[in-house]
């Protein structure tokens, strides 16, 4: 069952430093610019991933075609993605053992995400953190031990 309740949402919050933001667009009017460039400033490292954009650069970052190109291990991954358009990035989230799966405002896929809980991982479904962060009264990243 997705992690819902606040004490779990500010657990993520606040234990997440590195985010694989998937579905991140170079348009300043898209939810997912708006909230990239949230949480880069509230100290979070994003990644953006967006095979149409793969080599371009979002907000001082490279973009990269999917979770299996990054240069680095990420705490969490938080999908901009149509619901049908979910299922393979769960399962690279999967192999890849990243954490966290975070699914947007809108982003509903009970059957990716019972398959990552039953891997083991971390699921929060039809939330935003950037809605959550000022919520739950969650200080910048940096400023957590």
């Amino acid at each position: 069952m997705p992690s819902t309740s606040p004490e779990q949402l500010r657990d993520i919050l606040t234990t997440v430093r590195t985010i694989a933001l998937v579905g991140a667009s170079e348009k300043t009017s898209r939810p997912s610019h708006e909230v990239m460039e949230y949480l880069q400033s509230q100290g979070y490292r994003i990644l953006p991933v967006n095979p149409r954009l793969a080599g371009q650069t979002v907000l001082g970052e490279t973009v990269y075609a999917d979770l299996r190109s990054l240069p680095e291990p990420v705490d969490m991954v938080d999908l901009f993605l149509a619901p049908e358009r979910t299922d393979a990035i769960i399962d690279q989230a999967i192999d890849l053992k990243i954490p966290v799966v975070w699914l947007q405002i809108g982003v509903i896929n009970h059957e990716g995400a019972a398959r990552a809980e039953a891997s083991g991982l971390t699921v929060v479904m039809d939330r935003c953190p950037k809605q959550e962060i000022p919520r739950l009264g969650i200080r910048r990243v940096s400023e957590h031990p």
